[in-house]
């Protein structure tokens, strides 16, 4: 080296272990402490790596079925290592065997990891169980795989319910569980339309396809951050899945009703029905939760539409109703979510085979109490993110059983509903994975026939 001659040195961790770092904390959140993954992410914000961060932790998420259990080989007591070393593990096995990186480099990455999680004397493990892993992989997961569940990295009731439910339909359910979702577009279709919303896009240097059954989704062939989207911050446009867009044709909403969104939050649905039905009497925003309310109104505001809104349980109506009954009511309840898997992987470590029934009453409650503010000839839409017969169409046959009053509303023609929708007896399902590739939504109209008990 030349007199003088100065030799740049690399002051702080790399970003990569950082990210690593970053998404082991994540994941462990969810993993061990049972968070949500949008609140476990929320933390990594305003970290500089919080693009990769999500990337690692949600793919990590996705596959941690498969991964754990591999990993769990390579550990002589796998119960003894902390919950953040164990979520390294997973996370750096993910990266191994799913991203493109060298396996090498991230071997070297999560135990630099280590060390930033504060536990230098797990990095000696990390390396050797990685490097097993990375050498091993192969005969590991032919163990692992040999398992639906563990193949698809699905938790085994789960599987179980499908194949009991949906038997010709479980693979590609599971399938499609892993998949990268699309991002969908709703245009605003009283501002544009979704011809003009696309020349929008090109003009932007953005690709977009429309989709014949849903007049105002457009499908992006990218995903791209909704603030650089044409017309976003202006409320041209919502992110919003083709299946949920169903929700307000189903409705049927007309000038001069009044409608009750039952469980509002964040207002997605909200903000489709008064864009699809102008001079609406009232809408009426409810939902039990003050602080997703807070979404409803951004939502709102951010769309320059308006709305009555509520923070009361639709199942004391004595709290919040004024005696007028509403000519239309959404009731879009509270359920297990595993028709939106894809968008959340979490949801298969923290949905447990118990929490159905549980969802299953308190639909039940919130269905019976909607139809009580519902007028004569007034219909209420119920509408799940579930796949599972026990939220969906068997509540609707429990209600229907003891409501003498309400009876069934044929469902769109099928030019409305999107490719291979299931026609049930009761309601209509989508399905993750099907060929329309929209997320998994239930929906079941009833119509009040009578008055009285």
């Amino acid at each position: 080296m030349a007199a003088g001659e100065r030799v740049a040195v690399r002051a702080g961790p790399s970003p990569g272990a950082m990210s690593l770092t970053e998404a082991a904390r994540a994941l462990a959140s969810v993993a061990s402490a049972g968070q949500s993954s949008d609140k476990a992410l929320a933390a990594f914000q305003d970290s500089p790596n919080r693009a990769a961060v999500r990337a690692i932790a949600l793919g990590s998420l996705r596959w941690y079925l498969r991964l754990a259990p591999a990993l769990d080989l390579l550990l002589d007591r796998p119960g003894k290592i902390t919950p953040e070393i164990r979520a390294l593990l997973v996370a750096g096995a993910h990266q191994i065997e799913y991203s493109r990186n060298a396996p090498e480099l991230t071997v070297h990455l999560a135990v630099e990891a280590a060390r930033l999680l504060g536990r230098p004397a797990a990095a000696g493990l990390v390396n050797a169980v990685l490097r097993r892993f990375v050498a091993e992989r192969a005969a590991l997961f032919e163990l692992i795989d040999a398992d639906l569940a563990g193949r698809t990295a699905h938790p085994a009731w789960f599987v179980a319910e499908l194949l009991r439910s949906w038997s010709e339909h479980a693979q590609m359910i599971l399938d499609g569980g892993n998949q990268h979702p699309p991002l969908i577009l709703r245009v605003d279709l009283t501002r544009s339309s979704v011809p003009q919303y696309l020349q929008e896009l090109t003009r932007a240097g953005i690709a977009g396809r429309s989709l014949a059954w849903a007049p105002a989704a457009i499908e992006l062939e990218q995903a791209v951050p909704v603030a650089e989207l044409p017309g976003f911050k202006e409320g041209l446009i919502s992110v919003q899945d083709a299946g949920a867009q169903l929700a307000a044709a189903i409705l049927d909403a007309r000038p001069g009703m009044r409608v009750l969104d039952a469980c509002a939050a964040p207002g997605g649905k909200t903000g489709h029905i008064l864009e699809h039905t102008a001079g609406l009497q009232e809408l009426v925003a409810l939902d039990i939760d003050a602080a997703r309310s807070v979404r409803i109104q951004e939502n709102l505001a951010r769309l320059s539409r308006q709305a009555t809104l509520i923070v009361a349980d639709i199942r004391n109506p004595a709290g919040f109703w004024d005696g007028r009954p509403f000519d239309r009511i959404l009731a879009d309840v509270p359920c297990s979510s595993t028709g939106v898997i894809r968008r959340h992987p979490d949801i298969k470590l923290l949905r447990r085979a118990e929490d159905i029934a549980a969802f299953s009453r308190v639909q039940l409650e919130i269905l019976q109490a909607a139809f009580g503010l519902l007028a004569l000839r007034g219909r209420l839409l119920y509408s799940t993110c579930s796949i599972l017969p026990a939220e969906n169409e068997e509540v609707i046959e429990r209600f229907l059983q003891s409501e003498r009053r309400a009876s069934l509303v044929p469902s769109l023609p099928a030019a409305q509903l999107p490719p291979e929708a299931q026609i049930r007896v009761v309601g209509v399902q989508l399905l993750p994975g099907a060929q329309a590739r929209t997320d998994g939504f239930y929906y079941a109209c009833l119509e009040k026939t009578a008055v009285g008990t």
